[in-house]
């Protein structure tokens, strides 16, 4: 198991659909920790937070109880064994680390979410060799057996999948020219390499990345 750390504060319009009451763009930078690794590198945990939070100001938490399936078209709400299991796992994390969750529509200093990445990528690539089938026949335009270089083009289809945990500050949020709310994200936690597909490895998901997250803890 490979881990890797890094800081992260990530932008998307999310949290406006997470039930949480609250709107706004975040703000990110993000550096591709996993490029290039292999399917003997699987499974993947990569943790980031904000070095400058103390996590021990807050207090509670919302979560809600379904996940976020973000594709190419937006994000939809689902619920299954498996989201189920990811509800509970973190919640009762962060209740043992001493953050209350509150009932949906309560204020909270934490928002929780997690995020089920569905993509697809479409490109357009180009075969270098393929003049090679137009090299050798009849002359054209005099120049003996040359035929002119017509490149070919081909599409390709890449799925991008993985799970994501984020935390955001609901506490410090700020208020836009727009009315609108604006909150940072905090904490994140990416699942990459082996699919999460069973209550099992749920729980080797979230175990892991709890284990090297200990600075989630509230001031008892």
């Amino acid at each position: 198991m490979k881990k890797y750390h890094q800081r992260q504060v990530r932008k998307g319009g999310l949290w406006v659909l997470l039930l949480l009451a609250v709107g706004g763009s975040l703000s990110a930078c993000r550096e591709n920790a996993i490029d290039d690794l292999s399917a003997a590198d699987s499974p993947v945990y990569i943790t980031n937070y904000d070095k400058s939070v103390n996590f021990g100001q807050y207090k509670t938490f919302s979560l809600p109880d379904s996940v976020i399936i973000e594709t190419n078209t937006g994000y939809v709400p689902a619920q299954n064994s498996v989201s189920t299991q990811f509800v509970n796992n973190i919640a009762n994390t962060l209740t043992a680390r001493g953050f209350q969750r509150v009932a949906k529509g309560d204020s909270a200093d934490l928002g929780v979410a997690i995020i089920r990445v569905n993509k697809q990528y479409t490109g357009v690539g180009v075969d270098p060799y393929g003049y090679y089938s137009s090299y050798w026949g009849y002359g054209y335009g005099g120049y003996g057996g040359y035929y002119p270089y017509y490149p070919t083009y081909y599409t390709y289809q890449v799925a991008d999948q993985y799970w994501e945990i984020q935390i955001v500050d609901l506490k410090n949020s700020t208020t836009n020219s727009s009315g609108q709310k604006q909150v940072n994200v905090i904490y994140d936690a990416t699942i990459r390499g082996t699919d999460v597909t069973d209550t099992q490895s749920v729980d080797a998901a979230t175990t892991a990345i709890f284990n090297q997250s200990m600075y989630l803890q509230a001031s008892r």
